[in-house]
């Protein structure tokens, strides 16, 4: 197993370890270096994309780089991955693509045109890849989370997240576990019949 990683090493070589596998840099923006990490994992079985970039403002005041870098690693680095790993998944009638996606993609989120389009770009393209890729037996599905407590949510305002709270009818923020859950039922053998879904895990907040 490979985990990528464009920064924060220390934490990708600790879940590598966990795993059984290896940590390897490289920046998903960039086709080169997508390129270059999907070689590196060897024939690739399963594919995951959970790259993230939060740059949020208000879209009368976003500068033209916070819409570029956002669309780039959000958007443009599943693009770059998935294209990578598609032909050897064909070749060999099998694999599972699981992309992941946000509740924002399907609602929208004020201060986040950049980062909710790049979601919402991520449906309708593994949509679209998993219609391209069925007939040689390759899964792609979605999973869009709603609030997870992680490093990326961090930096949402308190009174977002109240707001949040009080709609997410489980009355609590997720855990990255509850993704990591979703996302590996759609990699496993019991979603085999399953592709081209989006599988929410928002605590009924995106009802």
């Amino acid at each position: 197993m490979v985990v990528g990683y464009r920064s924060g090493a220390h934490d990708a070589e600790a879940v590598a370890s966990e795993i059984g596998g290896r940590a390897v840099q490289a920046d998903v923006s960039d086709p080169d270096d997508a390129r270059r990490l999907v070689e590196d994992a060897g024939e690739l079985d399963i594919l995951v994309n959970n790259a993230g970039l939060t740059r949020d403002g208000l879209l009368a005041r976003m500068p033209d780089d916070d819409w570029s870098a956002v669309i780039e690693t959000n958007l443009g680095g599943v693009f770059h991955t998935c294209r990578a790993a598609a032909r050897g998944m064909m070749r060999r009638r099998a694999g599972a693509v699981v992309n992941v996606s946000s509740i924002v993609g399907l609602h929208g989120n004020p201060g986040q045109t950049n980062y909710s389009a790049a979601k919402a770009g991520i449906i309708g393209f593994t949509k679209a890849l998993a219609r391209e890729l069925g007939s040689r037996g390759v899964r792609a599905n979605v999973v869009a989370p709603g609030y997870i407590s992680t490093r990326l949510t961090d930096v949402i305002a308190d009174e977002l997240k109240d707001v949040m709270l009080a709609n997410t009818p489980l009355g609590r923020f997720g855990d990255p576990e509850d993704v990591a859950g979703a996302v590996r039922f759609l990699c496993s053998d019991e979603a085999a019949f399953i592709t081209g879904e989006v599988l929410l895990v928002d605590g009924g907040l995106g009802m």
